[in-house]
Formats: structure tokens, C-alpha cells, sequence
């Protein structure tokens, strides 16, 4: 028990340190500004378990009242990016910044529109990656608290509440309210729970 206890608090002690430096803000005025005013979408990708985060945080915010999806960087090169439009999101989740497939994807994307806005989410600020964007969501130095070093485990969990955070803003920024809520959530639990009074 002390074990797991301990491996619990080394988790909480990297979300205490995501770095506070601006970045959220930064990417919600990114994402207000081409969704809410421009009528773009968010486009979220990332490969292996950074792109399982990017799914949820794709379908998260979608269900808070910011139209988003996921993007295999795979399928992107075989066609699927031609769902980029010009005042489209695109938010990369990489936690070096130098996934070579990350690195592809950020490349095509300004090809097609040069202008286009990307927001990266990694721990390395002096990444490859971070050139390419207008918002740098920083996850801090996080160590795996896998006995190895290498399996995603910290560096995820950081990255999910990094993720909740910018979903929170967001909602607060548009007033997304209970009522909004019920018209995206018509079945189960959190369905009938938005829809009492």
C-alpha cells in the first residue's frame, strides 16, 4: 500500500507543476477566435497514447459546444486532411515535440493553409514542434512513474487534465450553459441529469 501511495503522489506532484506560464489561455483565445467567431473547427491529433488523449479531448470538447475531431496523422497523409479548412484549430499533442508524424502533419497543414492555427501540446519548449505553433501548451519535465521510464503514464495523465482545463475555460468563455448541454446529450446519465430543472 505505502508503494501505491507513493506512485499516486509522484502523479500529483507533475500536475502540480504543469507550468502556469500563459499557454492555456493563450490556446482557449486561439480556439475562441477561429471556432466561436470564425466558424472553424478544432482538429486534434497525436499518435499512440498522446492520440488516445487527443480523441477524448476531441470528443469532450464537441460535447461542450466547440465543434472538434480527430485526425489520424497516418490518415491525414492519405487524404484526411483535406477535412483542414482556413480558420480551423489543429492542435498537435506530442510529448517530445519531435514525432516524426507530428512534425509531417504540422508541415502538410501550413502547405495547404499557410496561416493556419496550431496549438502544441508537449514538455519539451525547445521542440522542433513548437515553431509551428501559435499556442504551446507546456506539460513540465514529467517522469514516468513506470518502473522502466518509458510507458506513457505521468506524461498522460498531465496532458488529460492539461486538456480538462482548456475545456473548462472554454466553456466559461462562451457561457455554455446546463440547457446547452441537454441539446448534445440526449441519452444516459449525464443526459437526464442536464435536463432537470
Amino acid at each position: 500500500m505505502p508503494h501505491l501511495r507513493d506512485l499516486i503522489e509522484q502523479e500529483i506532484a507533475a500536475l502540480r507543476q504543469i507550468p502556469l506560464d500563459g499557454g492555456i489561455e493563450r490556446a482557449v483565445e486561439v480556439l475562441y477566435e477561429c471556432v466561436h467567431q470564425k466558424d472553424g473547427k478544432v482538429i486534434v491529433s497525436g499518435v499512440g497514447k498522446a492520440g488516445q488523449i487527443g480523441m477524448k479531448l476531441a470528443t469532450t470538447l464537441s460535447s461542450t459546444g466547440t465543434a472538434a475531431c480527430f485526425l489520424s496523422p497516418l490518415e491525414a497523409q492519405h487524404g484526411d486532411l483535406g477535412i483542414l479548412q482556413p480558420h480551423d484549430v489543429l492542435i498537435l499533442i506530442s510529448n517530445s515535440g519531435q514525432t516524426r508524424e507530428m512534425l509531417e502533419l504540422a508541415a502538410l497543414a501550413e502547405h495547404l493553409y499557410p496561416t493556419i492555427s496550431i496549438i502544441v501540446m508537449t514538455k519539451n519548449p525547445k521542440s522542433e514542434l513548437v515553431n509551428h505553433a501559435k499556442a504551446v501548451l507546456l506539460t513540465g519535465d514529467t517522469k514516468e512513474i513506470c518502473p522502466l521510464g518509458l510507458t506513457p503514464t505521468t506524461s498522460t495523465t498531465v496532458m488529460a487534465v492539461i486538456s480538462d482545463l482548456v475545456t473548462v475555460l472554454l466553456m466559461e468563455k462562451i457561457g455554455f450553459t446546463k440547457e446547452d448541454y441537454a441539446l448534445r446529450h440526449h441519452s444516459g446519465y449525464l443526459g437526464q441529469q442536464a435536463k432537470k430543472s
